[in-house]
């Protein structure tokens, strides 16, 4: 399956325009994987200091659309989908620096279209971020259950 996507453009906050181009990229780095989490604070959260671990991650991962500023990573959805009928989005950074500018909710709608019209796009909010995902239309589901990892 190929999928083009398509740059976009945001105002910053100095009123300059910043445009940011979207893609998949199967072949992302465990290093530039560590450098965005980190970037983002959501490394807080993640084994960020296992680039073993990282790799493993990014390999067995179905979708990585990334955003790229002039080249420079910015943000990255990390998800593992069966392509009809759910995906789940386990990672969703975002520069600091670039964070309210809406990357993070184009992120999320090239997640979704990559994985298709039939699958539900699923995720586990970090605490920080709980308020931002119904702003952008997302639905709460209260019923979840998980088999925390042993390491």
């Amino acid at each position: 399956m190929e999928l083009v996507l398509c740059p976009a453009s945001y105002p910053t906050y100095d009123r300059t325009i910043m445009d940011i181009d979207y893609s998949l990229e199967p072949e992302l780095s465990a290093k530039a994987f560590q450098a965005i989490l980190v970037a983002s604070t959501l490394a807080e959260r993640r084994p960020a200091n296992d680039l073993a671990r990282l790799e493993r991650m990014l390999r067995q991962a179905d979708l990585i659309v990334t955003a790229r500023d002039a080249g420079r990573l910015v943000g990255i959805s990390r998800a593992i989908t069966d392509f009809s009928y759910c995906c789940y989005l386990s990672d969703l950074a975002v520069d600091v620096e670039y964070q309210r500018k809406g990357i993070g909710k184009r992120l999320i709608d090239e997640t979704r279209r990559a994985a298709g019209p039939q699958a539900t796009l699923i995720l586990v909010a970090a605490p920080a971020a709980e308020t931002y995902y119904p702003k952008i239309g997302m639905k709460h589901l209260p019923a979840c259950w998980a088999i925390p990892r042993s390491r």
